[in-house]
């Protein structure tokens, strides 16, 4: 798991005017504006949506906060809340479909010659330039997810959807050397699977040592710790070789 960046709050409703509706002030009510304006309205409404509800879950612990309590925060109602949001977990999680995407482009963006193994490595940059950028809140974020079990889990799962694309993306390196119609092998699926495992054990250690750690040189020791041996980068299928 790697988390992005982004005063702690009462639970009392805000003062007039509340967060959303400081976000929307510059650019209207996203449900009576013309997209891509509306997209833009949207996404900030959205924003700011998590960004309360995660001081809310930091001060007063996930587990005993409400989607009432979240939207009251906010100064909105439950019912505006759960037209961003399908439930309390997705304003702490939503970032990571959003990250799942970014490594598959930037594994996509490697050069063709590169080992799959080194790419998928290089492909989790991004994520790790988001930690660089502001340890402290990402270390909060971290903390709040491995800390509660259903974020905890509810993060995994959403991995989980990574790692097709992520093995198609090596599949597709593979292309000029495999068979027409031959589809992903088991190989890149399972270097797809191990390389988030990795980026997990990493996240998780970088966590529990309170950030001190460089999570970069964290993820470099995991993807070590499982680097095939030097040769010609290949899919690993027989069929493939021959």
């Amino acid at each position: 798991m790697s988390v992005p960046s982004s005063q702690n709050q009462s639970r009392i409703p805000p003062a007039s005017p509340g967060p959303i509706e400081t976000a929307t002030a510059s650019i209207g009510d996203p449900a009576t504006i013309a997209s891509p304006t509306r997209d833009i309205a949207r996404a900030a409404v959205r924003a700011t949506l998590a960004e309360v509800a995660f001081e809310v879950f930091r001060r007063d612990g996930f587990d005993q906060v409400t989607v009432n309590d979240v939207a009251a925060a906010a100064g909105v109602s439950r019912s505006t809340f759960l037209r961003y949001f399908a439930s309390k977990e997705d304003p702490v999680l939503g970032f990571v479909d959003e990250q799942g995407g970014r490594v598959e482009s930037a594994l996509r963006a490697r050069p063709a010659a590169e080992e799959d193994w080194t790419a998928l490595r290089r492909a989790f940059d991004p994520l790790i330039a988001d930690h660089r950028a502001d340890p402290a809140d990402v270390l909060a974020r971290s903390r709040m997810i491995f800390e509660t079990p259903t974020l905890c889990a509810g993060c995994r799962e959403r991995q989980a959807a990574w790692r097709p694309a992520l093995a198609q993306a090596l599949a597709d390196r593979e292309t000029p050397r495999r068979r027409a119609g031959s589809g992903v092998d088991v190989a890149a699926a399972v270097r797809a699977a191990a390389a988030v495992d990795c980026l997990n054990v990493a996240s998780e250690r970088w966590t529990a040592g309170d950030g001190r750690l460089d999570l970069g040189d964290l993820v470099d020791e995991a993807f070590a710790a499982l680097a095939p041996p030097a040769g010609p980068r290949n899919s690993t299928s027989q069929d493939d070789q021959t």
